[in-house]
């Protein structure tokens, strides 16, 4: 890949989504709290593991990940929150629009990985892909 505006957007999701998770995760309330509580918590672990790999594959690569607060909230697609209580719906709602989100912008960073011959961010973002489509259909089975 020649252009890492794509990873560094996505880097500095994955780091929004680490603290807009914490937050859900600790102040939702309601009939499905465990289950919710429970379900952000693998989340946001599992998006620390992946913004750890994003910025290493930056690295191997000779590029500079961002690495400031303030460099991923004025770069990340993904929004912060800016209320401390949410219904179980609710947060399931609003991890349902960032997965989708996340998705496409991994679909983007694929595809342009694999016109560029980088299979290592091939391989990389399949797996992201893949996660992806998996709590998308747990999501919308626990919705309907």
């Amino acid at each position: 890949m020649k252009n890492y505006t794509k990873l560094n957007e996505y880097l500095s999701n994955l780091a929004v989504l680490n603290v807009k998770l914490h937050n859900m995760h600790w102040n939702v309330v309601g009939m499905q709290f465990v289950q919710v509580h429970e379900f952000t918590e693998s989340m946001y672990d599992d998006f620390f593991a992946k913004y750890d790999d994003v910025a290493e594959l930056m690295k191997m690569r000779g590029e500079k990940p961002l690495a400031k607060m303030a460099d991923y909230l004025e770069n990340a697609s993904i929004k912060e929150l800016d209320k401390d209580k949410f219904s179980s719906t609710e947060v399931l709602e609003i991890v349902l629009a960032d997965l989708n989100k996340m998705m496409a912008l991994a679909t983007e960073i694929r595809s342009a990985a694999d016109e560029a011959g980088d299979f290592g961010i091939v391989a990389e973002f399949e797996d992201h892909i893949a996660g992806y489509s998996k709590n998308l259909w747990f999501i919308n089975s626990m919705l309907a």
